[in-house]
């Protein structure tokens, strides 16, 4: 298979072209060249969002193109334009937030969309910009060229966002450790590099349409991600559970103060961590152990120094250690060096 890979040297893009190669493919990535491509692979060099920034793909042809982006959907549009007839199909990876809020518990992919997407449009919202490059994707490739995937919350190596870096880091630290409970809090996530198994497969089995891209409903706990994050650090950390109120009643944004985690029982629990993926699964997704994917990770992350790379256009995530250390001291009754009350341990 010939491969065309838009981006392909940061976190899904990167897991992307890493898996193609090892499957020996022809991999070729097209970007600005901040990033080093992955070893084996052909560079192209271009700026989708400048004027004649895609003059490198002029020429060549593909067997299939796989599309990370994430801002002005008319970025996709162009691309899709100009690779039409010269690449057989058309991948995006798209995201779960394209669906209307409140996604309800168990949707899938006949799920209502989000309203006033558009394929020419600039960039606006994160949920439209996604919607906006599906339409884009279709445009051009029809249904039946084009397979749109729509993961879920993505962690692993080479993670940018700093979700699952952030936990490790902690943690990593030692000592209490706030763990918002439930600690049996069932969790959806995807590896990424089960995302890029997954799509290689189905680029290559000629799948098409929608597909939600996300574990199983309770692939993990809350609880069995923290301490696969406290094994895998080999820390002295001590995991201090707190009610999903007591968390809250703090200030404490869910997903992004504590990241991964929302409270259970409302809307972004549901939209979140609810998804029906049976026609994933149906297809061919395989999720490995969240032991494994926590242990890569940190692996990873100690490889690189400890600092993992950020995307500039998305907000940091994660506690700060003095607002943490006053949660605590809230939860022990202002007593230091106690654990949580029984009632606000999540026990």
């Amino acid at each position: 298979m010939r491969l065309l890979v838009l981006g392909g040297t940061e976190f899904v893009g990167r897991v992307v072209a890493e898996a193609a190669l090892g499957r020996g493919w022809e991999v070729t990535v097209f970007n600005r060249g901040r990033h080093e491509p992955p070893a084996g692979a052909r560079l192209l060099r271009g700026d989708r969002t400048a004027q004649g920034g895609l003059a490198a793909l002029a020429g060549g042809d593909w067997d299939a193109v796989v599309d990370t982006w994430s801002a002005a959907p008319r970025a996709v549009r162009e691309t899709a334009r100009l690779l039409r007839g010269r690449t057989g199909r058309y991948a995006y990876v798209s995201s779960r937030s394209v669906y209307a809020w409140p996604c309800p518990p168990g949707a899938g992919e006949d799920a209502p969309l989000v309203e006033g997407a558009a394929a020419d449009a600039g960039s606006t919202e994160y949920a439209l910009d996604k919607r906006g490059g599906e339409l884009a994707a279709l445009e051009s490739f029809g249904a039946e060229g084009s397979l749109l995937v729509r993961a879920g919350l993505i962690l692993g190596p080479y993670e940018n966002i700093g979700r699952l870096p952030w936990w490790l880091n902690r943690i990593a630290r030692g000592g209490p450790v706030l763990a918002p409970g439930p600690r049996d809090l069932p969790l959806q996530y995807i590896d990424a590099r089960d995302l890029a198994n997954w799509l290689l497969g189905a680029l290559e089995g000629a799948v098409n349409g929608p597909y939600d891209l996300v574990s199983p409903p309770g692939h993990t706990t809350m609880g069995a991600l923290l301490q696969a994050c406290v094994a895998a650090t080999g820390s002295d950390a001590e995991l201090c559970w707190a009610e999903p109120e007591s968390v809250l009643a703090a200030g404490i944004e869910p997903w992004t103060g504590l990241p991964v985690w929302v409270p259970p029982g409302g809307e972004m629990f549901d939209s979140v961590h609810r998804a029906d993926v049976s026609r994933a699964l149906a297809t061919g997704l395989v999720c490995r152990p969240v032991t494994e994917t926590v242990e890569d990770t940190w692996r990873w992350l100690a490889g690189i120094g400890g600092v993992p790379p950020r995307r500039t256009d998305r907000p940091a995530v994660g506690l700060g250690q003095e607002a943490e250390a006053k949660v605590l001291a809230a939860l022990r009754g202002g007593v230091p060096g106690t654990t949580p009350r029984e009632g606000a341990s999540g026990q």
